[in-house]
């Protein structure tokens, strides 16, 4: 059963974005919501889904023209979910790229055993990764430097998961914030600014640091 990650639900229909937004979130899943792909647009801006539902007919355009634009930010699996149900339909949206395509009305059930599945199979991360004399042992969360325990709290070692996820990209504030602590940030910046600061203290020797750059966000890179 997953217990993590980001899923971006892009629905029109107020009842069924609200039964799919519960039924992940009971999974222990982060789910950014967007009724148009304008808004679509501003969550993806904020943070990188790791599976995308989509559907197809939305106020201000098509989930397919959409799936190009998310493509260009990553490349998490894509779930057409739609009442477009015709033959041809199905064979557009597989070929525009979508991973799965489900038409409407749905099994929730099935939906959530596809969405799950995806996240068990698409980004699973390496038991161990490597920087230089840093070693990140993500089944155990332990950052070692030269072998030695850099010590660091849970939120601390998410970040520099994270951060070596994206090394050499500036990430913003908002997005850090909203995949590390799975909320968005409101107004308070003070939590992520102290982690921020703890972390890159414990990286000294590492030839690594966190570079904060003004109105832009963060960027982890070599020294």
């Amino acid at each position: 059963m997953a217990n993590n990650g980001i899923i971006l639900l892009v629905e029109d229909n107020q009842k069924i974005l609200d039964l799919n937004r519960r039924m992940l979130e009971k999974e222990g899943l982060m789910v950014l919501i967007a009724k148009t792909l304008e808004e679509a647009r501003e969550r993806i801006r904020i943070a990188v889904p790791d599976v995308a539902v989509l559907d197809i007919m939305l106020p201000d355009g098509s989930g397919l023209d959409f799936l190009s634009e998310l493509r260009e930010v990553c490349g998490a699996p894509v779930l057409f979910l739609t009442a477009k149900a015709e033959r041809a339909d199905v064979i557009a949206g597989l070929t525009a790229g979508g991973n799965d395509y489900i038409t409407k009305p749905y099994d929730i059930d099935e939906l959530r055993e596809r969405v799950v599945n995806f996240l068990r199979f698409a980004r699973r991360p390496p038991p161990r990764v490597k920087l230089g004399a840093l070693e990140l042992d993500v089944a155990t969360s332990m950052a070692l430097l030269n072998g030695k325990d850099l010590s660091l709290s849970p939120k601390e070692f998410s970040l520099l998961r994270l951060f070596a996820q994206n090394e050499g990209s500036t990430m913003s504030v908002e997005s850090v914030y909203e995949q590390v602590w799975k909320t968005v940030l409101v107004d308070d910046t003070q939590a992520i600014r102290s982690s921020v600061s703890r972390l890159r203290t414990k990286l000294t020797g590492s030839g690594y640091t966190i570079v904060s750059q003004r109105n832009e966000g963060y960027c982890f890179e070599k020294e």
